[in-house]
Formats: structure tokens, C-alpha cells, sequence
């Protein structure tokens, strides 16, 4: 007997790639719409049958749904470019109506829970799109879910590297907003099960674990869980999703084009408004999983301490550095105040100021940068960045002992100007791990590329 077809899109996503072996494992046949194949999962890329096409193509969506049953819809515009909700508008009509050309007995769909009323512009794509494919004539569920717990999700990855990160942390108010989570084992269960429904059923199905928990909850919660330090965590009313986006683009991964749409589906509470998900689609073997489990299955190959080690390791060499430049550093000397200087050198208040900033932003953007690097697989750049801070550090307190202490002016001049290079050098080893990153070390690397024209300028006023 042939096994049914189903058609996966969005299979290199998280959910995606756990929803194709579970299919297979359930007797289905699967087809997989994808524009970059070498980005499918190679555990099960060769178990599959691989379409190579875009999805705004209707010629490549009428091909991949050509003798399919069940079309699962697993795309969502996860940024924040311009006329996306025209670019989601225009994907979900484009499969709607393949989709019925081809006779497709069943179209599932992922989306989010809401509330009634205003949503934030991604969540209201989400929710348009669920409308346009229930009203392409093909039965269509609609599965809308909070918070996926799992790694990989990228509403699960800000979570994580958010508590993981910040002991202590202030956040927008919405925080404390009801949210009703979910674990990917879960969300896929459901999935599947939706496969198998009527031909009557044409809604949206509410799904979510038992638990409902605010944002500041999960983040105690997963500290608790993976052994963490109690979380402090504040509320303001006045960090907007924009600015709260960028705040997360530069403390975790999650970059902040990204973390905006997950950051707007927050300001509403995410809470199951239909409660028949179970009779419907029957629960998971032994009920939906509770939050700690989920956070111990996601985390399973995670290390949730290597943002505090590596905050340790790297604040020892920066503090060591501080130190050093400042026993080496003596601008209250006989030699240092008959230097003759320009009259665009800063007052002398304001080196320690801008010294104790940029040693504070060199911390935390290279911790960031490692533990980025390191959790993207990266170990190679991580190690080489590591190498690249060290001697950059070095540099930075021995220009202190060749302009304070030895006297060589010309010497002190072209060692900054190697110490700029060396942090230029940094900001762009960081722009691997985020812009935010390269942006704080690219401050530093301005302050050292000014040291040295000042160097050089004292160095030619005192020949």
C-alpha cells in the first residue's frame, strides 16, 4: 500500500525539522518544498523527496503540491523589513490556491495565540494569513501556540539567553503579560494529528501545556531549572518593542530584526481561548509536558553556565589590563605635565571616564561574542577571537608603560597605532557574532585610533 504525501514547508526550521522524522515515523511519505536543500537536516534528507523551489514561486508551489494530502504551511516573514505582511499577504494566497488546483485534502498551518483586538504587526500577519488559507475552499487547521519550547526555537533561544545572561534585568512591563507555552515535542504531536481530521474542520485550534506563566515567571523558572542563580527581574513602562529589540540583538544571538517580532508578540497576553484541542486532536501519550521538563529537554545539549564562566574568564584579563594601565599610568608626573599638548586634547577627567566605558563594553561585547560563536558552533573563531582579546589587551596596558614610564613618545605613538589596529581587528571578529557586538568593540578601536593621533601630535610637539 502506498503511503500518504505530505508536503512540509519551512523543514529547515525548527519545528519543521523535527515535524519530517516524526511524519516518516509515522508511515507518511514526505515531500519537502525547500529553496536552499543543503540547509535540510542530512539525517533525514535523504528519506525525503526534495523540491528545490521558492515559495512566492506559483510554478514551484504548483509542483510541490502536485499529488500531495496534507500541506503543512510552516512560513512566517521573521523580520523586520519592510512590506512584510504584503510578502506574507502574497506567499499565503500564491499556496491557497495551488493548493486547491491540486486538490490537497488538507492544509495545516502554525500560528501564534492572541487576543482579540489590536495585535502587534507580526501577530496580526500571522493571523491574516490562518484567514486566507481557511478561506481557500482546502480544509484548513490552524494551530496557534504561545512560547515553543525547544532548541532552535527562536522564541525559545531569547528566552534562554536572556536569563541565562542577565542576573539582573529591567524589561518593558509587558512582561508580565499571561503567556501559555508549549513544548516543541508537543507542537508537534499536534501537527501530526491534524493531519487526520475531518474533512469538516476548517479553524483555528488553540494549543498549549496546562501552565500559564508571565515572561518573568519562565525566566526564574529556567534559571531554577538549569541551576542558575535566582533571577531579579524589574518592570518600566516606558522600553518600547523597538528599543527593547535592539537591547536584545546586543545581549544575546537573537539578532534584533529578529527579536522584534518575537519581542512584539509579547505586549498581548498569549493564552488558549478554545479549550477543545484534546478532543479534537487527542493529547500527547501521557499528557502535555510541564514547563520544567520542557526546559530540561530543550537544554539537554545546551550549556547553560557558559555565559557566566565565560563573563568570568574575560573580566579577569580586562580588569587585569585596567589595573595594569593604571599603576602604569601617571598624568600627575613632573615629565607628563611639562609635556607641551594640543588644545583639542579632552580635560583630564574625562580619560578614566571614557576608559572605565570602553573597558566595560570591551567585556561584555566580547563575552557576547564568544559564547555567540561558540554556541553557533563556531569554535574556531571563538578560540582565535580569545587569542586576538588577549594580546589586544596586552598592547592596551604596555602603550601605558611606553608613554607614562619608558618616555618614548615616538615608541608610545606606533604602539598605538598597532593597539588600534588590534581592536579594529576585534570589532570585526565580533561582527560575526552581531552588529551590536561590532559596533561596542568599533567604539573602542575610535578611542584608540584618536589615542594615536594625540600620541602622535605630543610626540611631534616635544622633539
Amino acid at each position: 500500500m502506498t503511503p500518504p504525501l505530505a508536503l512540509v514547508t519551512g523543514a529547515s526550521g525548527a519545528v519543521g525539522a523535527r515535524l519530517v522524522p516524526a511524519l516518516l515515523d509515522e508511515g507518511w511519505a514526505v515531500r519537502v518544498l525547500a529553496r536552499t536543500p543543503a540547509k535540510l537536516d542530512p539525517a533525514w534528507r535523504d528519506r525525503v523527496e526534495v523540491v528545490q523551489g521558492d515559495a512566492s514561486d506559483a510554478d514551484d508551489v504548483a509542483g510541490a503540491l502536485a499529488g500531495i494530502g496534507v500541506a503543512y504551511y510552516l512560513l512566517h516573514s521573521m523580520d523586520a523589513a519592510g512590506r512584510f505582511r504584503e510578502r506574507d499577504r502574497a506567499l499565503a494566497r500564491t499556496f491557497a490556491a495551488a493548493a486547491l488546483d491540486a486538490d490537497v485534502q488538507r492544509i495545516v498551518y502554525l500560528s501564534g495565540l492572541h487576543p482579540e483586538g489590536e495585535l502587534s504587526d507580526h501577530m496580526a500577519s500571522r493571523v491574516e494569513v490562518g484567514e486566507i488559507l481557511m478561506a481557500s475552499g482546502v480544509p484548513t487547521a490552524v494551530l496557534q501556540a504561545g512560547v515553543v519550547l525547544g532548541e532552535g526555537s527562536a522564541s525559545f533561544d531569547m528566552l534562554r539567553h536572556l536569563t541565562e545572561r542577565l542576573p539582573v534585568s529591567v524589561g518593558p512591563r509587558w512582561l508580565r503579560n499571561r503567556i501559555q507555552p508549549i513544548a516543541i515535542d508537543d507542537v508537534v504531536h499536534y501537527l501530526i494529528a491534524a493531519a487526520k481530521l475531518d474533512p469538516g474542520v476548517n479553524r483555528t485550534i488553540d494549543i498549549g501545556m496546562d501552565e500559564v506563566l508571565t515572561y518573568t515567571d519562565m525566566m526564574r523558572r529556567y534559571a531554577r531549572v538549569t541551576g542558575l542563580a535566582p533571577r531579579l527581574v524589574g518592570t518600566v513602562p516606558v522600553l518600547t518593542p523597538g528599543l527593547a529589540s535592539h537591547w536584545v540583538g546586543f545581549v544575546t544571538p537573537v539578532s534584533n530584526h529578529l527579536a522584534r517580532p518575537l519581542v512584539g508578540s509579547l505586549i498581548h497576553d498569549a493564552v488558549r481561548s478554545e479549550q477543545d484541542a484534546s478532543a479534537l486532536l487527542g493529547d500527547p501519550p501521557g499528557g502535555t509536558v510541564g514547563f520544567d521538563e520542557a526546559i530540561r529537554r530543550a537544554t539537554a545539549n545546551t550549556r547553560p553556565r557558559r555565559w557566566s564562566r565565560t563573563l568570568a574568564g574575560v573580566g579577569a584579563g580586562v580588569a587585569a589590563c585596567a589595573v595594569a594601565g593604571s599603576v602604569l599610568t601617571t598624568p600627575n608626573s613632573a615629565w607628563y605635565r611639562r609635556l607641551a599638548k594640543p588644545a583639542w586634547q579632552p580635560p583630564a577627567a574625562a580619560f578614566p571616564l571614557v576608559w572605565t566605558t570602553l573597558f566595560g563594553a570591551i567585556w561584555i561585547a566580547s563575552t557576547a561574542t564568544i559564547c555567540d560563536l561558540e554556541d553557533a558552533g563556531q569554535d574556531a573563531p571563538a578560540a582565535e577571537f580569545r587569542g586576538a582579546l588577549a594580546v589586544n589587551l596586552a598592547l592596551n596596558a604596555a602603550w601605558s608603560g611606553l608613554f607614562f614610564r619608558a618616555h618614548h613618545l615616538p615608541v608610545a605613538t606606533a604602539g598605538a597605532a598597532v593597539l588600534a589596529a588590534s581592536s579594529a581587528d576585534l570589532a570585526r571578529r565580533a561582527a560575526k557574532a552581531g552588529p551590536g557586538k561590532a559596533v561596542s568593540l568599533g567604539l573602542y578601536a575610535a578611542w584608540c585610533g584618536f589615542a594615536t593621533v594625540l600620541s602622535g601630535t605630543i610626540a611631534r610637539l616635544n622633539r
